[in-house]
């Protein structure tokens, strides 16, 4: 496998260029699937209050054996926990069923524009950074207007932005304002909904030109567009092939015929979806 790189975030502290996704997983399955990739090299894991897995993540790193000051964990606070003394009492309850002591991403998980309770929720993830119990701060599944709210509220923007990325929804514009901003994009549901993308003959035939996967091709134009995916998987072969991603490297023609084909969001939109 080639070195896989790191991104430096805007607070100095570095994000690993691909993770591990925990969504759907249960306690017992989160806990296996953490330390059984954690085993093989990843050193990011995303969970979040409402994937009821924080226990079993938790555990997943304490079982692996990797320094702690190694891993990188990410978790998010839920729409009805949004408000400041709320945010600050949700994180003590993730952090609580994590076993940590810090978290290293603490991510707004919605912004609930109808709440409109987001600048509040912010302003309490600014005081835990600035308590130490987190070393970065971020949100996810904000627009451009949210993240210039905050910015022009706060005076602080997001060191990460965990959006739905993948080759049928590019994100190019929100990228642009990312890369413009010092954002580092994350990527949910970074292959769409497997087979759509999997299966496209273009994306499966640069796949064949490399000798990899489609899986593999998908993952890789994510990293090469700065984008850090966390792909889900509990099984090991195919954690181990999401990590193996940094041993060929797509041509310009290549990243461009992956994303050729039609759009489509299949998550929420952010201006109305709600999450509680």
């Amino acid at each position: 496998m080639g070195e896989a790189p790191v991104h430096t975030l805007d607070d100095g502290t570095t994000l690993p260029a691909v993770g591990l996704g925990t969504y759907p997983l249960d306690d017992a399955a989160a806990e296996e699937a953490v330390a059984g990739a954690l085993g093989l090299g990843y050193r990011l894991v995303d969970t979040a209050l409402n994937y009821g897995n924080e226990t079993g993540t938790g555990r997943g790193i304490a079982r692996s054996g990797v320094e702690r000051e190694d891993v990188r964990v990410t978790t998010k606070v839920p729409g009805r926990h949004h408000g400041y003394e709320e945010t600050l009492a949700s994180f003590e309850e993730s952090r609580a069923r994590l076993g940590l002591d810090y978290v290293d991403l603490y991510l707004i998980h919605w912004p609930l524009p109808r709440l409109d309770k987001y600048v509040e929720t912010w302003k309490a993830m600014i005081r835990l950074r600035e308590d130490g119990l987190v070393r970065s701060i971020g949100v996810s599944n904000f627009t451009a207007a949210h993240l210039e709210r905050l910015e022009r509220e706060t005076g602080v923007l997001p060191s990460v932005n965990q959006i739905e990325l993948h080759p049928l929804l590019p994100q190019e514009e929100l990228r642009a304002v990312h890369a413009a901003k010092g954002i580092v994009t994350e990527s949910w549901s970074p292959l769409a909904r497997g087979r759509e993308v999997l299966e496209d003959p273009s994306i499966a035939a640069v796949a064949a030109d490399h000798g990899v996967s489609p899986g593999q091709v998908v993952l890789r134009w994510h990293t090469q567009i700065g984008a850090v995916p966390i792909p889900k998987s509990a099984d090991p072969g195919r954690q181990r092939e999401n990590l193996d991603l940094f041993g060929f490297e797509l041509t310009e023609q290549e990243l461009t015929t992956i994303t050729s084909g039609r759009r489509r969001r299949f998550g929420g939109d952010p201006d109305s979806h709600e999450e509680f």
